[in-house]
């Protein structure tokens, strides 16, 4: 039996947990739902359109974390989560993963644009993982917890993402590398040599 019941956050690559609204109560994503109303501030349940994109999905990535740690077995209290917790829910979140991950026996390993389709699994995107992890760590802290001992800035997750972000760029054939932005060059005064006179 696994240590987690199971969860659906209908996992996308460009929002790493968009919850759904149903009303079935076996539903996980109606439990997030729950969780997110009775945590929020009366102001925000009365005019979600004030908050942006940004906070919307920083409140709905940090419910469905609070509901992971709830749901695994033996349950985790906030206090007690570490980076090897953060890091075994980014594990789990590859299971609905839509980003193509060729294995280094596939061949359209490094090819950027298979011509064919493969076997090989589908994972999170680096991309998202990324932005998720930058959400959970504001969110930590901005619901009291001290930035030492944030899980979510923990060293093996920073090791964890650079490992999916390499191996991702490899087996994609893409790079990740960020592009440096080129810089006007500075305006910088000639220097005229002194008018010299050619009659002798």
């Amino acid at each position: 039996m696994d240590s987690h019941q199971q969860l659906d956050p209908s996992t996308t690559d460009n929002t790493v947990i968009n919850t759904n609204t149903t009303t079935t109560t076996s539903n996980y994503s109606t439990n997030i739902t729950s969780s997110s109303s009775s945590t929020a501030s009366p102001s925000a349940i009365s005019s979600p359109s004030t908050l942006s994109r940004y906070e919307n999905q920083k409140r709905r990535d940090w419910n469905t974390f609070g509901q992971y740690l709830r749901n695994h077995r033996p349950p985790l209290s906030l206090s007690r989560c570490s980076g090897a917790h953060v890091l075994e829910f980014l594990r789990y979140l590859d299971q609905f993963g839509k980003t193509k991950v060729h294995t280094q026996l596939c061949p359209f390993f490094g090819h950027p644009n298979p011509p064919a389709p493969c076997p090989c699994p589908l994972r999170q995107a680096w991309g998202s993982l990324d932005a998720l992890i930058g959400r959970l760590r504001a969110a930590f802290e901005e619901n009291g917890g001290k930035p030492e001992a944030n899980p979510f800035g923990a060293r093996a997750v920073r090791l964890y993402l650079r490992e999916v972000r390499d191996s991702q760029s490899k087996a994609r054939g893409i790079s990740y590398e960020k592009k440096k932005r080129k810089r006007p060059p500075h305006p910088q005064a000639i220097l005229q040599p002194p008018n010299q006179s050619h009659d002798q």
